[in-house]
Formats: C-alpha cells, structure tokens, sequence
C-alpha cells in the first residue's frame, strides 16, 4: 500500500512539474536517432516515456499480484487437501486402533474363558479324585472296622496278642 502512494506521488509531482514547465517542455529541439536528425519537443518525448514506463510498471505489478494471488490459491488448496488427507489418516487410525481395541478384548475374553473352563475342569476332576480317595478310605476303614469286629466276636488276638492276654487298665 505504502508502494503503490509512492508511485501516486511521484506520478502526481512529475506531472504537476511538467504542467509548470510546459513550454520548456513543449519548445522543439533538434533530436539525433542514430541515422537522422528530426526536430521535436524533447520535454515531450521524455514525459511520455515516463507514463509508458510507469504504465508498464503498473501492468508489471498488477500481473505480479495477480500471479501471486493465484499461487497462493494454489497453495491453500494444496493445504487443504493435505490437511484433509492428514485427518482422514488420523481417522484411519482411530479405526484401526479401535478394531485391535476390540480384537484384543475379545482375544483376552476368550483366552479368559478357555482359562476358566480349563480351571472347572480340573477342579472337578480333582473333587472326583478326592471323593473316590474318600470313599477309597472310608471303605478300607469300614473293612477294618468289620474286620476287627470279627475277630473280637470270634476271640482272635488283634494285634499279635490275644484278647485275654493283654494288660487291663
């Protein structure tokens, strides 16, 4: 912006100089061009290049402006499609984490399950070991409990001595 007023102002002074000094500027003079001599107001000639070259400086900027306004369009939407890849990605991976999430809770529940089925097992196996090793002992405790009532009831020595034989107390 403060350009474009410098440009305003130094346009505006070179022609509020020429308007001053118009008959300097507008007095012909013989001018050389290399290969003849024409006679014309060298003033002229002069102010009118510089408003060709400031319109050409004008045409310059603006085509400049133009052409950065447009890369930066360019580069917007470049970002946005990068910013629009980047969340889709990150989307991608709440997906996939979210699926090992529930692949691995239902791996462990499973595992879990198996374990516990594992462990009834067992310890329904060891109550039937337990209670076939009781009824193993309760049984060989009731032969030798009848065992031992038959030979009191028939008189025999328990224990190497007979009954008559032992010690009273």
């Amino acid at each position: 912006m403060s350009r474009t007023l410098l440009v305003l102002a130094v346009l505006v002074l070179t022609g509020g100089f020429a308007l001053l000094n118009w008959t300097a500027f507008a007095t012909p003079t013989p001018l050389y061009l290399g290969f003849t001599t024409v006679e014309a107001p060298l003033g002229l000639i002069m102010l009118c290049l510089v408003a060709l070259l400031s319109v050409v400086f004008v045409i310059w900027a603006i085509s400049l402006q133009a052409t950065l306004l447009m890369e930066q369009r360019r580069l917007n939407k470049d970002l946005q499609a990068q910013r629009q890849l980047a969340d889709t990605a990150e989307a991608s991976r709440f997906t996939e984490l979210r699926s090992f999430i529930a692949a691995e809770t239902l791996r462990i529940s499973q595992s879990s399950e198996q374990t516990r089925a594992a462990l009834v097992q067992r310890m329904e196996q060891l109550e039937d070991r337990q209670r076939l090793a009781f009824e193993q002992n309760a049984n060989a405790i009731a032969a030798t409990l009848g065992e031992l009532e038959d030979r009191l009831e028939r008189g025999q020595p328990v224990g190497g001595m007979a009954l008559a034989d032992r010690p009273r107390f």
